[in-house]
Order: C-alpha cells, then structure tokens, then sequence
C-alpha cells in the first residue's frame, strides 16, 4: 500500500468513504506484476535462516521423534493457514497485512493485539536471527571476531543505513543470495547423506525424552522451518493475478521449505548424531566437521549459512519497519513512527525496532529470544484464522478473488493447530510464554488507553467498505 492509500485508510477510520474512488483506494486496484514464481521465491527467502539455526534446540527440548512428529503437524498449520490467508490478502489486498484482515473481522481492538503479536513476531525474530549470525561469523573467524555484542551491534547498525538509504528489500539480491542458500543446502545434503545412520537419531538424546509430552516441547522449534512465509499472501497486492498466482506460490514454496526441514533434520543428526546439533550455534557447520568433510565445502557452507540468515535478517527488517509504519498512519501508535526521510523510508519505525532489538540480544540468548518471536507469531496465526471464519460466516457474499480449498474446515483446523501451538509453546516454556504475555498484555492496556483518548475515531474499519456490510446470510461451510 502506498502512502496515498495510507492515508486514505487512516482518514477512512473517522468517516465512510463518499466515492467509489476511495473504496477502490483502500482495496487496492493496480495491477500487479510479480508472477508466482518470484512470489514463492520471496516466500522462501523470508524463512530460508530457519534451515541454518534454531530448529536444532527443538532436538534437546523435544529429542529426534518429538521434533520430527512436530514438524508434520507445524507442515499442516502453516499450509492451511496459508491458503486461508491467501483468500483473506485476495480480498482485502493491503500491505497492513493480517491486522487489517483482523481489524475488519473483528474490530478495531482485536486488529490491535493482532498487530501486536505481529510486532513482536517481527521485533524478535532477527535479534534471534543476529545471535545465530555471531555464531557462523566465529566459525568462519572474521577478523577475530566472536559470537557476542560487537556482531550484533555491526548487523544492526549496517542493515538499518542500508535500509535509510532507501534500498527497500534489494528484490535481486534476496533472490541471489537465497538462491545461493538453497544451492549450499543441497551440496551439505549431497555431503551428509551417505553417513547417516538410523543409529544416530538417539546418539546421546532419547528420540522421545518426555514420551507424548516431547512433541508439546518441540513444536516452537519446528515453527522456525516455516516462520515467516505467511508473508507470501500479503503480497496479493503486488500479484499478476492473485487468485491464481497467490495458492501456487504457497504451494510452491511450502514444498521446497517442508522438503529442506526435512533433509536438514534427518541427514544431519543422522549423519553426526542428535547430541551434536542439539548443543550447537552453528549446527550445519558442527555436523560437518563431525564428520570430517571437506574444509573447502565446510567453508563454503558456513558462507552460504551466513548470507541465508542475512538475508532472511533484512527481508525481516524491511517488514517490521512497515508493519510499524502502517500501524502509526492508522493511529494505532504514535505518530513518530510515520514520519519519512528524503527517502522516503519510515525513520523511526526503521530505527526504534532495532534499538530495542539490538538491547534484546544483550539479555537473552537466540534460544529465548527465538521463543518469544514463536509466541508473537503463533497469537497472530490463532487471530488470523478467526479472522476468516468470522467473515467467511458474517460476511459470505464479499467479494473473494480466490476461496480457500475446504472453506470454514480449512480455517477451523488451523485455528485448532494455532492454538494447540499457543498451549505448546506454555507447555515448552511457561517462563517465555508468561513474559510474552506479559508483553501483549501492557501493549494492550496502552491502546486501549490511547483509544479512550482518541474515542472520536470509529472502532471499525470495516465500517469504511461498503461492499463487506450487504444483507447476508451466515455461510455454512
């Protein structure tokens, strides 16, 4: 959404639009020009870090067989989810994304803590993604440097002027660098598969440490394979044709992400042992050396693993600071935050994140942090799906582009994974569950206190789109 169709929507919250002009201006009527190709190639560059670190402490949190039974049922999630999203992005195209979806599903509170977790979601996930980035910048021993403040505070500060200087996402770069990411995974797959031994699995682990109850501990581990490629439906906008581009990417890039969890968990421990990732920073790197590979493919992997995680650090960024900009021209956070530079790049929105961000990795480890960004996401994913059901059952005769294969079953089951994952992620943690609760909570509490402040706005969006307010009858599948 341009800056034009921001304040259209922002304006559209204290009054109904008076033209067919405005209401095609907060739907978004351009033509797009992304086919699904690069549409399900962005998907995988947003996720591409989560083969590269963070997925292997769901092996000491859950052991071989919880992890692996995890990440079938997170598959799951995400692919309805996804498809679900698809619908909603088609029909309510916007670069607000997922609160705009539960903004006008279920007021303009709800569209709050959606966009709350969101944030949190997205704040988080690259300090975790930096504390990984120090582990493989030791490995490669970059100008001596170790897995601590000073790489931390060079990711931040680089990738921020970067993004200041009116860069954007650097569409061809991404693309490159996750390419070259994808090419590294296959060769360390190539590497790794002819040591695998089913042996391996429980090497120094048990496959299942708290019998059932491993899977309830490994499921926000497994997340991190596929966090993050919800964001393909949000590019409807930007699509050819949405209704057809928009399923084929997720498609698309659900299948190359599930396939490459997949070699990363099994070829990996199977190769070097279970214990050996579990407690590694660096798990792709640790397995090869492990087992003796080739320095020159050890190398090359480290290399490839650090500009995965760049990559996904930046893309990260780049949403974050819209997503906050977004907020702040809906006048859901202060104004600040909206302010441009010559740029036209959101300052503040860009700079406070990662200030926060950069403290954050000061405190906690990438484990916790990782934990907390699950947390975000998983709230978001539970508000997202009853997003679709609320307005797939009050408001069946809106216009949608492209329907979710199942309808209502669709959204229903990943709403129940949603939440089973809510209620795994206090079952892994209830410490980090509690604080980002905590976290959510007081976020809240300051909306609505600025909203008491501010109670001439109107409390839906919705109310601003005509064509989702006509006489309807619940839809029932």
């Amino acid at each position: 959404m341009d800056h034009n169709k921001l304040t259209t929507l922002a304006s559209s919250q204290s009054q109904a639009p008076t033209s067919l002009h405005q209401v095609s201006a907060l739907q978004g009527t351009h033509q797009g020009s992304a086919g699904w190709i690069l549409l399900a190639s962005l998907g995988v560059s947003f996720v591409i870090s989560g083969d590269f670190a963070g997925w292997q402490f769901g092996l000491k949190a859950g052991g071989f067989g919880g992890l692996a039974v995890a990440l079938a049922i997170v598959a799951a999630l995400y692919l309805a989810m996804c498809l679900c999203l698809a619908e909603l992005s088609a029909a309510i195209p916007s670069a607000g994304g997922g609160h705009l979806f539960a903004t006008v599903a279920l007021g303009r509170t709800g569209g709050f803590i959606t966009a709350a977790a969101i944030m949190i979601e997205y704040v988080i996930a690259p300090a975790a993604i930096t504390t990984f980035i120090g582990g493989y910048v030791e490995s490669l021993q970059l100008f001596g440097l170790t897995n601590g403040w000073l790489v931390y505070l060079a990711c931040y500060a680089i990738f921020v002027l970067i993004h200041l200087a009116g860069a954007g996402e650097a569409l061809k770069l991404m693309l490159g660098i996750t390419g070259a990411a994808l090419v590294a995974l296959v060769i360390y797959s190539f590497t790794m598969a002819p040591h695998v031994s089913t042996a391996n699995f429980a090497d120094g682990l048990p496959l299942f440490p708290h019998g059932a109850g491993s899977v309830w501990h490994a499921i926000p581990f497994a997340i991190w394979f596929f966090l993050a490629v919800e964001g393909v439906p949000m590019a409807a906008e930007d699509a050819k044709n949405p209704s057809r581009d928009i399923p084929k990417a997720i498609v698309t890039a659900m299948a190359i992400l599930f396939i490459a969890a997949c070699a990363m968990m099994i070829l990996g421990p199977g190769a070097a042992g279970t214990s050996i990732y579990a407690n590694s920073d660096n798990p792709l790197v640790s397995g090869l050396n492990s087992i003796g590979a080739n320095p020159s493919i050890v190398y090359a992997i480290n290399c490839a693993a650090l500009t995965g995680l760049v990559a996904s650090f930046f893309s990260i960024m780049y949403g974050y600071s819209r997503l906050v900009y977004s907020m702040s021209r809906e006048r859901l956070i202060p104004p600040i935050f909206s302010r441009t530079n010559r740029k036209n790049v959101p300052t503040w929105a860009t700079i406070a994140p990662a200030i926060l961000g950069f403290g954050l990795t000061l405190i906690f480890d990438g484990d916790f942090l990782m934990s907390i960004a699950v947390f975000g996401a998983v709230i978001s994913y539970a508000l997202m799906m009853l997003s679709h059901i609320v307005l797939r059952r009050n408001r069946p005769k809106m216009t949608r582009p492209y329907r979710t294969p199942g309808g209502l079953v669709t959204s229903t089951f990943a709403f129940v994974l949603a939440l089973g994952a809510i209620v795994a992620q206090v079952v892994a943690n209830p410490y980090v569950a509690g604080i980002s609760a905590a976290t959510l909570a007081v976020l809240v509490v300051a909306h609505l206190l600025h909203e008491r402040r501010k109670a001439h706005f109107t409390t839906d969006i919705g109310a601003s789109l005509p064509h989702l307010h006509q006489d309807e009858k619940p839809c029932t599948y």
